[in-house]
C-alpha cells in the first residue's frame, strides 16, 4: 500500500479545496492510504489568524478515539473556512464535533492543552523535516507536490501526483 502524506491547515481555503479534490480522487486509487499531517499555516504567536491549533488538537483526540476522520475534517473545514466561526474558542470547536465526539471530554482536552505538544511536533515535522512551504502539500514515494502560496494546487495536479509511481 502506498501512502500519501497530506499537509493542511483547517483555516486555509486552499486546503479545503485540496481536501475536496482528495476526497473525490481517492476512490480511484485504492492502493493509496492517507496519512494526515495537520500543521498551522501561521503558528502562534504570529498575529495572522485565525489560528487552527485547537482544531488540530481535536484531530489528535479524534484519531485516538477512532472516529470517522473524514467527518471530523468536514466539520472543522466548515467551521473554519466556510462558516468562519471563532475556531480559537475551545467551546466553538468542541461544539462543531457534537455527535461525533464526546463534547465535554473534547472541551476538557482543548482547555487543558493535552495535545499542544503534538501540534508543535506536527508543525516541526511539516516545516523543518518535510520542507513544506505552503499548504496544502503532499508527499508520496519520495516525491513532493507543493502548493503555490495564495494559489493552492489543481485537481489535475493532485491526480497526476497520485497516478505517478
Amino acid at each position: 500500500m502506498r501512502k500519501i502524506e497530506v499537509f493542511y491547515d483547517y483555516a486555509c481555503p486552499f486546503c479545503l479545496r485540496g481536501h475536496e479534490y482528495l476526497k473525490e480522487l481517492l476512490p480511484q486509487y485504492p492502493d493509496i492510504e492517507v496519512v494526515w499531517r495537520p500543521c498551522e499555516a501561521h503558528p502562534r504567536p504570529e498575529q495572522y489568524g485565525p489560528h487552527s491549533d485547537l482544531c488540530i488538537q481535536g484531530l489528535f483526540y479524534a484519531l485516538e478515539r477512532g472516529v470517522d476522520v473524514w467527518e471530523y475534517h468536514e466539520r472543522m473545514f466548515n467551521a473554519a473556512a466556510k462558516e468562519r466561526v471563532n475556531i480559537e474558542d475551545a467551546e466553538v470547536v468542541a461544539g462543531h464535533a457534537h455527535g461525533l465526539l464526546d463534547t465535554g471530554d473534547l472541551l476538557a482536552v482543548l482547555q487543558n492543552g493535552t495535545y499542544e505538544r503534538a501540534v508543535l511536533d506536527a508543525n516541526d515535522y511539516a516545516y523543518e523535516q518535510s520542507e513544506v512551504w505552503a499548504v496544502p502539500s503532499y508527499r508520496m514515494d519520495g516525491r513532493k507536490l507543493d502548493s503555490v502560496e495564495g494559489v493552492g494546487i489543481s485537481k489535475e495536479q493532485l491526480a497526476a501526483f497520485m497516478e505517478e509511481k
